[in-house]
């Protein structure tokens, strides 16, 4: 057996051994709950937990996300799917998502070794690149194992809600695949002119076009980040191949010579149709948006201080996610210090230069080693879409997922390349010690993953200055209670959230936690906390968190579960619609709590009414605005808002509400 055939069996034993690690690695999380995000996406989505499959119910679920205005169906179905299987219980769910990091893990392998089999004919020199083609299986195996395993990728598998990630990078990957294999078809060099070589170079060009095209397009359905793969095929291209062409006419005597001055023309086409136009289109359309202050309203950064933060956000993923200490990876990052100039912190100018730096390295290095430049490129590529100009919240390990390949691509295949010598061991120990720690580090994660008191408790210790963090530290505490007075977790309860209140930007989400609980346990109501509550949607524009807040107390209210003041109640929606373009949940919130705790049908109405003039694309509205107005005897109203929602009914997703409604009609 050759050399060659050794590193590929050697290769497929380590991938198998990755496998199998990363799966009993992650096991002990699987028993874990649901989490932040998961709860307006999954278990308050009444949308992904159908009763039956049928058109109707899957069309409804696809649509039902409220993450994004482009609902993410593939991600939503996947989601009813798992329902269907097993209903809210996480098991079967985070189970799905470790299945598919396992299988992005494989397809990461191919694509990786594919990367370093083309490294050598792409260098002007240097043993490093000829070296990783020949150990290309187990450099590959490696890189993966490290992938998989690294820390800054566990909410990418246990976090629910991240499938949506987790599951477009799996035909980024794919496409990138795809796009690989169909470059090196049309660049193969043939012993004798064929005359099929023309066919077989078209081919592989459809092959390239079909990966980008179709991948983009499916993987943008489970989420919005599959849009970046043409970028990514479009540095490949650019470090990897260099729009060169092979004459198929040629021979492998006559083709080197040649090579490099030709230009594959049609490669370059279809990188200005599938990268060029969409982005000047895309910026076109999204400048005026973000250029806006309303666009900025929710958040607690402008458009300016967001790009210096993100800078220094980054920089520092490079740090946490080949250094991934504990306290950095905390999952919760709402305490994050916002630049305010470039030396407000001093970190931001340095981060600036930190990133001039690696964008020069992408073009010095592109010669002698571009498969340094390559992964550089495509950790800072991935970045451009989430840590630029859209008005997404600063941070989330997620992001990482894929941009993790990108750092791992350029250090692994320096460490691990095989030798003897001694300068070789010692890269090589560094690199098994760099996975033994991440892999000794995700378990520790996973393990707290598995529970979910022990994962509030772990994540308020390695973020005590997170309001999001002491929220659900004193929200897990809450459900270990049982609203129990006499419980041990009672007296637990109040220290967490009310360091929650007190922290700079925190949501409503402490003080409606407190209200709630005592409220239930029908125990006395701090005006402290009601006081801080509407001092808090008087400050700033209600985000999702203090919607959500808002609707719970209405919840609790309507049901008779908690006797709440009518007058904090209104001064807290008074304050919530004292800024201009109030999101239409709050006038729905605010119409529920009208009509069916304090009785004012009239302002019930009018609220709701306000909802569907300003969401007339949500049919919820429609429906409670139906429904009053049927209760209210205005039957020729009602009839128009039926109408709205035949003209909405997608797949007949809405054909069970439509027919309710008509048989609470009396007959014309």
């Amino acid at each position: 057996m050759n050399q060659h055939s050794r590193s590929r069996g050697q290769a497929g034993w380590l991938l198998l051994a990755a496998l199998a690690v990363t799966t009993l690695v992650y096991w002990p999380g699987l028993s874990g709950g649901w989490l932040f995000d998961d709860f307006p996406n999954i278990v308050e989505n009444p949308g992904v937990q159908p009763s039956h499959a049928s058109i109707a119910t899957l069309t409804q679920a696809a649509l039902s996300s409220p993450s994004s205005t482009f609902k993410r169906p593939l991600a939503s179905l996947s989601f009813a799917a798992n329902y269907l299987v097993g209903g809210l219980h996480p098991f079967g769910w985070k189970l799905t998502n470790l299945i598919i990091h396992l299988l992005n893990g494989i397809l990461l392998f191919f694509l990786t070794r594919k990367l370093l089999d083309l490294a050598p004919r792409n260098t002007e020199s240097g043993l490093v690149n000829a070296t990783a083609a020949k150990w290309s299986g187990t450099i590959a195996a490696s890189i993966t194992a490290a992938w998989l395993l690294l820390p800054i990728n566990l909410t990418g598998v246990l976090y629910v809600v991240q499938r949506m990630e987790s599951l477009a990078n799996a035909f980024v990957l794919l496409g990138l695949l795809g796009y690989v294999a169909g470059r090196q078809r049309m660049m193969e060099r043939v012993p004798i002119p064929r005359p099929d070589a023309a066919r077989r170079a078209w081919r592989g060009f459809l092959l390239c076009v079909l990966s980008v095209a179709a991948c983009t397009l499916v993987g943008g359905t489970a989420k919005e980040t599959a849009a970046m793969l043409p970028l990514y095929a479009f540095l490949i291209e650019w470090i990897m191949f260099r729009f060169r062409t092979t004459d198929p006419g040629q021979t492998s005597a006559t083709s080197s010579a040649s090579d490099a001055s030709k230009t594959e023309w049609k490669v370059v086409a279809f990188f200005v149709v599938s990268l060029a136009i969409p982005l000047i289109a895309g910026l076109i359309w999204l400048l005026p948006k973000v250029m806006s202050p309303e666009a900025w309203a929710t958040r607690d950064f402008t458009l300016q201080t967001r790009l210096l933060s993100e800078m220094r956000i980054v920089v520092g993923y490079i740090a946490w996610s080949l250094l991934a200490l504990p306290h950095w990876l905390s999952f919760y990052h709402d305490d994050y210090r916002i630049s305010t100039g470039w030396l407000h912190p001093w970190s931001t100018l340095a981060s600036a230069l930190i990133l001039l730096l690696l964008v020069i390295s992408v073009f010095k290095l592109r010669q002698r080693r571009p498969l340094v430049a390559l992964g550089i490129a495509l950790f800072l590529g991935c970045h451009l879409l989430t840590a630029t100009i859209i008005p997404l919240e600063l941070i989330y390990e997620h992001r990482n997922y894929f941009a993790s390949f990108g750092l791992l691509l350029a250090i692994m295949p320096l460490l691990v390349v095989p030798g003897r010598s001694w300068m070789a061991r010692t890269r090589q120990g560094s690199a098994l010690l760099a996975i033994l720690t991440w892999t000794a580090l995700t378990a520790a994660t996973a393990y707290a993953w598995g529970n979910p008191l022990r994962l509030a408790e772990e994540l308020a210790a390695r973020a005590p200055h997170s309001p999001r963090a002491q929220y659900e530290l004193g929200r897990s505490y809450i459900i270990a209670s049982g609203y129990d007075p006499a419980s041990p977790y009672t007296p637990m309860v109040y220290p967490p959230l009310e360091r929650a209140a007190r922290l700079p930007d925190s949501s409503i989400l402490p003080q409606q936690a407190l209200i709630f609980f005592n409220a239930r346990m029908h125990r006395p109501i701090k005006d402290v906390w009601w006081d801080s509550l509407i001092a808090s949607l008087k400050r700033r524009k209600p985000g999702v968190q203090d919607e959500s807040s808002l609707a719970a107390l209405v919840q609790c209210a309507r049901t008779g579960l908690c006797i709440l003041p009518e007058a904090r109640m209104q001064a807290a929606f008074k304050a919530a619609i004292s800024h201009p373009d109030t999101d239409a949940r709050i006038w729905s919130y605010y119409s529920d709590y009208a009509w069916n705790v304090m009785g004012d049908h009239s302002l019930g109405l009018s609220l709701i009414q306000r909802a569907v003039s300003d969401a007339p694309d949500e049919p919820a509205y429609h429906i409670t605005l139906a429904r009053m107005l049927i209760a209210n005897g205005e039957f020729e109203q009602a009839r128009k808002q039926i109408a709205a929602l035949e003209r909405l009914n997608i797949g007949g997703r809405l054909e069970g509400s439509i027919r309710n409604l008509r048989g609470q009609m009396p007959a014309s």
